[in-house]
This record gives C-alpha cells, sequence and structure tokens, in this order.
C-alpha cells in the first residue's frame, strides 16, 4: 500500500469511494451527501486550503482523507479532518489509521499548528484526538453531538483555548455536516 498526496486526476475515483462507503455504512442518502461534500472540497475550495491524502492498493483508491483550513482571528494556523473512508472491503486493518497518521506528518511538516475532527472519539483517539470543549474551542457551526468535536495540537501536548468562532471553507459551511 502506498500513501500519497491526492492529485485533482484522482477527484472522480476519490467521490466514487466516499459515496460508495457512507452508503454501506450509512444508507444511499448519506453516501450521496458525503459524496457531493467531498466533491465540493475537491472542486470549490482554494489550493492552499485543502490537503489531501489516499491511500492506494494495486493502483486503486482504497482510502482518502480530506483536510481543510479552519480560519481563526488569532491566525494559528489549523484545519478540519472531514471526511475520512476506507473502502469497506479493506476497513479493520488500520488503514485509516496509517493515512491519518501520514495527514498529519504532512501538516505538521507544513506548520499547521492545530488539526480538529468531527466523528466517533473511540476511533480518533487512537490517532492522538482528544476532546475539546466547546469553550476551549467553537465549531464553526453548532454541533448536533458536541462529544465528537475532537482536536490535536501538532506544536504542544494540548490544545489551547482560541477565542471566537472559527470559520470553515464554503462546503463544510452547512449544518447538515454538523
Amino acid at each position: 500500500m502506498d500513501l500519497l498526496t491526492y492529485s485533482p486526476e484522482h477527484a472522480e475515483e476519490i467521490k466514487s469511494l466516499f459515496r460508495t462507503v457512507f452508503s454501506d455504512s450509512e444508507g444511499p442518502s448519506e453516501g450521496i451527501l458525503i459524496g457531493k461534500l467531498a466533491d465540493e472540497l475537491m472542486t470549490e475550495t482554494e489550493k492552499k486550503d485543502l490537503h489531501g491524502f489516499v491511500a492506494l492498493d494495486h493502483e486503486q483508491i482504497i482510502g482518502c482523507i480530506l483536510f481543510s483550513r479552519l480560519t481563526f482571528e488569532s491566525g494559528i494556523s489549523a484545519f478540519l479532518l472531514s471526511p475520512v473512508a476506507v473502502h469497506s472491503a479493506h476497513q479493520g486493518n488500520g488503514i485509516g489509521q496509517q493515512l491519518i497518521n501520514y495527514g498529519i506528518k504532512r501538516l505538521k511538516d507544513k506548520g499547521v499548528e492545530l488539526v480538529l475532527t468531527y466523528g466517533d472519539p473511540t476511533f480518533y483517539s487512537k490517532v492522538g484526538f482528544n476532546p475539546v470543549e466547546g469553550e476551549t474551542i467553537k465549531a464553526p457551526i453548532q454541533l448536533t453531538y458536541p462529544e465528537g468535536w475532537l482536536g490535536q495540537s501538532l506544536i504542544s501536548n494540548s490544545v489551547d483555548p482560541i477565542p471566537g468562532r472559527p470559520s470553515c471553507v464554503k462546503a463544510l459551511n452547512k449544518p447538515e455536516y454538523w
């Protein structure tokens, strides 16, 4: 398996991966929604505000993660990890964890200071994410499940409070994702 930075030529395969994985796990409507999110992130987000990474097995994309910029008034360099998908036939083999660790290392190398995500605390704790209270760092949009707001500092051992509410990229600035 190879871990790489995604390229625009992967866009259709990535969109299909997200659509299929989320349809398999959450139902067809969620597959359509997350497939559309991946497409909008890759086509409507400025290059400097999006980092994506893929896992390839025999030239086929079996996993993908996308990180998009979160903008804080303080100017801290922060990204949001969302969405994440590993092909259903390859789940349970640690590919998602490897891909996330790879992506976070690449972001750290680029000077990113903070990564946040919104998801399953049990899964994301395996790759260094910890719960973040809303008083510490607000989410860009009100959360349906506040316990899923997670973060990790790439420059220290703890996530320090950041005042104000960050803004996310346009594709994620919709309540249905939160």
